[in-house]
């Protein structure tokens, strides 16, 4: 009786060292507009931003890499879902430097309507009609979001290359559960960032000195914000909590992440949230605790989302 007590101790322990673990990542990869507007800002061009991101995870993890090359089919995928994320992050990026953050940021989080497509298309995982249904709460609050009201018309084609992001975020989870389950958490983050910085490196190449490199201290700040604080640390931290307290509650918590683009988006940028922002909010965080998912976001970020 007393060893029985004694274990559930310590997997309570466990579990709400592992929750607060998922809260922490998920604030992290909510301010990620912070950095990626001030970068932009800074004169970097957005593909650099998204370059920046990515690099220093796929430096640092490389060893990760290299010790799975036997599984190379399943680097190969991840190497695609990484290039997919990282070309379509330059969207997201491209969208936060003229629009406002809480909007972006409700688009991004349709990537689960692009995940159950994908999932559906091309590995034939037929969805639940609880997945559905968030899906098309999802959708509408996308709707709500974007309105003329909120977005100029003349702004309209930037906020639809943003779903570029989300776009290839679903992408990215939907490798992560079909084909990425048979190598380690570290190796997988690993293949995604590379892939992330090799599609990006061609851009970068072709890239002016002004559009890529720093000119000050504070830009590099910044640079290492993006890449650390928002993106290595809390994934890491979110690949080793998620899987302990399981995939419903990851979700749930992790739902943090939106109203934290929000509050970013309020006192960062002095933006002013409207009554459609913030219906557009609820919908998706219904959404999200609805769907009880047992997709779990291992893949880096921002694979992630989770932004």
């Amino acid at each position: 009786m007393t060893d029985s007590l004694s274990d559930a101790k310590v997997l309570n322990s466990r579990q709400t060292i592992a929750a607060l673990g998922v809260l922490f990542a998920s604030v992290c990869f909510g301010i990620v507009p912070y950095f990626s507007r001030n970068l932009t800002d800074q004169g970097l061009a957005p593909h650099a931003v998204a370059f920046y991101r990515y690099v220093i995870a796929a430096v640092i993890l490389f060893p990760a890499f290299l010790s799975q090359l036997k599984a190379w089919r399943e680097l190969v995928w991840g190497l695609c879902a990484g290039a997919a994320m990282g070309l379509g992050w330059i969207g997201y990026v491209t969208a936060v430097e003229t629009i406002p953050a809480s909007t972006v940021g409700v688009l991004y989080m349709t990537y689960p309507v692009f995940t159950v497509v994908i999932a559906w298309a091309l590995f034939s995982d037929t969805p639940s009609r609880r997945a559905l249904f968030a899906s098309g709460l999802i959708i509408l609050a996308a709707v709500i979001a974007g309105n003329p009201a909120a977005v100029p018309s003349n702004q309209f084609s930037t906020l639809f290359i943003s779903l570029a992001a989300p776009l290839g975020f679903g992408f990215g989870i939907c490798v992560l559960v079909h084909r990425l389950s048979r190598i380690p958490p570290l190796a997988r983050i690993a293949s995604v960032s590379l892939g992330s910085v090799l599609a990006l490196a061609p851009l970068v190449a072709t890239s002016t000195s002004a559009e890529i490199l720093p000119e000050d201290f504070d830009t590099w700040m910044l640079i290492l914000g993006i890449a650390v604080v928002s993106a290595l640390i809390p994934q890491l931290i979110y690949t080793v909590s998620s899987p302990i307290i399981g995939a419903s509650r990851t979700a749930v918590i992790g739902s943090v992440e939106l109203p934290t683009m929000f509050l970013v988006s309020m006192f960062a940028f002095g933006e002013t949230l409207t009554f459609s922002q913030l219906i557009a909010c609820v919908l998706v965080v219904i959404a999200i605790v609805v769907t009880r998912s047992r997709v779990t976001r291992n893949v880096t970020t921002n694979i992630a989302r989770n932004p």
